[in-house]
């Protein structure tokens, strides 16, 4: 074995590693919004827990992301430790069916058609048909599938680089030499654990098991401490992924390899009892390709059906290796919202998050204006804090998502992923400023308390319950992505802006009339202002749920279409002209 093999295995590790990635991440895309939409059933119920994972792993094509995707869920709170643990060990099962895929390579028939079951024989065709996709088709998820059958086709074309290049091995000397050192079961342990842990991928390390196992001369003896090893250093990956994180989060690492060790030291004592206390022919047998996505498979169910009713025991068990010093209930001031970036890695489980955290922006606003009305019914400092102390967490939930949504809008994205990025990151800033729209009513409720004024509110209650059905209704139709709903709220908004003017009007023929001062003026001025603007950015929230469908954010031309020419407008805005009117009309 010369320089230009080893130089031709590391080539084919390299298109292995390479194709990989692209195949899972394109499936992932495929998957999009479905996959986080899976997370959310993850229940209490540990048999449907373990199916999830299986299902997540397959989809995603590797068990470190799925565990990474895990730690990233946990630290922001979104799942407990303990529903993670039947996950963990679906996603152990559903990894091995790589090496089922790659263990076709290993048939052997002069039929032609059993031949082409073999993944090197037919993934060229499967990768030309991706090419046709990627280059001729202009729908998104076409174009995935096409990266997934261009990203196999790379994957086995290292892997068969891969076996040309260990082939020649099989007849040396010095690789039977090499391979007594592996039948001591610890060494073959260490190798695929340091192996696995450098390159983070034990689909990479079973395809260069499955290259040697066809080249002739690895035995079951061999294999299986091998595959032992691999199992524990796939967990580097969430190791690592787990450091600066909250102390559930790194629990989820923990109990990961944790659940792999305990498994290889139980599956060790049976080899060492089989080697050195029975003889066992069984271990000195050549294993093929099959046998070793058996041997992956087996080792991996083995222990889920041995741990897995003791899901309760592990928790407690990591809940000891990695205390809380801090206390359970510690939770850092600046914590307003928290997204954890290990979520970048499966992009569709963000955008879930982030559109769950602008909900909960939403539901902010929404409670900051109510805050700021209570005070004109009665002022108190404690409400004052409330509304400023919502104001700064609008702040801070603008920033923090604004960031997060801009990191993650340079991801590989479907169309429709982009399309709910652009538009979140369209409504966050309206919902910071109805936040900032509510301090300024607590300041004119402020300099009415301290001033002691009083005016007719029979107009401006009109106006707030019409402000507080509009509110409402932009939150709802946000939250639920009802566009129905959200085609209410501008004839609303049509309404609200007909009040401010029609009340504008009276308060100045009030002065005019000298029954109002201009004080009084001003303040009613500041208010109407406030209201109006605050109904403005509910439109703009409603007017990006709709046109989210539409691809396109061009706000002037969808008010322009609805306002003239469209009977369903005028129908609505009739009927709440008709329910907001004020005294007197």
């Amino acid at each position: 074995m010369d320089i230009f093999s080893v130089l031709m295995l590391i080539g084919g590790l390299s298109f292995f590693l390479f194709g990989m990635k692209v195949m899972s991440k394109s499936l992932e895309r495929i998957a999009g919004g479905r996959l986080e939409a899976m997370l959310q059933t993850v229940t209490n119920n540990r048999w449907l827990s373990l199916v999830l994972g299986i299902v997540i792993t397959i989809a995603m094509q590797s068990s470190s992301a799925s565990t990474v995707m895990l730690v990233g869920l946990v630290n922001s709170g979104i799942m407990q430790l303990g529903q993670t643990i039947s996950v963990i060990f679906g996603a152990n099962i559903g990894t091995t069916l790589t090496a089922w895929i790659l263990s076709l390579s290993g048939i052997e028939s002069d039929n032609i058609w059993v031949q082409m079951l073999k993944p090197e024989n037919f993934s060229p065709i499967v990768a030309f048909i991706g090419v046709i996709l990627v280059m001729f088709c202009k729908n998104d998820q076409k174009q995935s599938i096409g990266n997934v059958c261009v990203g196999f086709g790379v994957l086995m074309y290292g892997m068969t680089m891969m076996s040309d290049a260990v082939s020649p091995v099989a007849d040396l000397p010095e690789f039977a030499e090499m391979l007594v050192k592996f039948e001591n079961p610890l060494v073959g342990l260490l190798i695929g654990t340091l192996f696995t842990a450098v390159i983070q991928s034990s689909a990479a390390t079973v395809a260069i098991l499955l290259a040697l196992s066809i080249s002739g001369g690895i035995t079951v003896g061999i294999a299986l401490p091998i595959i032992l090893g691999l199992n524990i250093g796939t967990c580097a990956t969430s190791l690592i992924s787990s450091i600066g994180t909250n102390v559930n989060a790194r629990r989820v690492a923990v109990v990961h390899v944790t659940i792999k060790i305990i498994g290889a030291l139980l599956f060790l004592v049976v080899i060492f009892i089989m080697k050195y206390v029975f003889r066992a022919a069984l271990l000195d047998r050549p294993v093929s390709a099959a046998g070793i996505a058996m041997l992956h498979s087996a080792f991996n169910i083995v222990i889920t059906v041995i741990l897995m009713p003791f899901d309760k025991q592990l928790v407690a068990l990591v809940q000891r290796m990695v205390p809380d010093k801090s206390g359970s209930h510690a939770l850092a001031a600046e914590e307003v919202l928290h997204l954890d970036e290990r979520l970048l890695r499966s992009p569709s489980v963000a955008i879930r998050e982030c559109n769950n955290a602008t909900i909960q922006m939403a539901t902010l606003a929404r409670a900051s204006i109510s805050y700021a009305q209570q005070l004109f019914d009665g002022y108190s400092a404690a409400t004052e804090e409330l509304v400023r102390q919502t104001e700064d967490e609008l702040d801070i939930c603008e920033d923090k998502l604004g960031t997060y949504l801009v990191k993650l809008s340079a991801r590989g994205l479907s169309q429709r992923d982009s399309k709910t990025i652009s538009k979140m990151l369209h409504v966050i800033s309206d919902f910071e400023r109805l936040g900032d729209y509510a301090v300024d009513l607590q300041k004119v409720a402020k300099e009415m308390h301290v001033k002691n004024i009083r005016f007719d509110r029979s107009d401006m209650d009109v106006l707030v319950k019409a402000l507080g059905e509009i509110l409402d209704m932009t939150m709802d139709c946000y939250a639920r992505d009802d566009f129905d709903e959200a085609a209410r709220v501008e004839p609303l908004e049509q309404v609200i802006d007909g009040l401010v003017n029609r009340i504008r009007s009276k308060q100045i023929d009030q002065l005019q009339q000298g029954s109002s001062t201009i004080e009084m003026g001003f303040i009613l001025s500041d208010l109407l202002t406030s209201y109006e603007r605050i109904s403005d950015h509910c439109s703009n929230v409603a007017v990006a749920v709709i046109e989210v469908e539409h691809g396109s954010f061009d706000t002037h031309k969808y008010l322009n279409g609805v306002k003239f020419g469209s009977s369903e407008f005028k129908t609505i805005y009739e009927a709440y002209e008709e329910k907001y009117r004020l005294t007197g009309e």
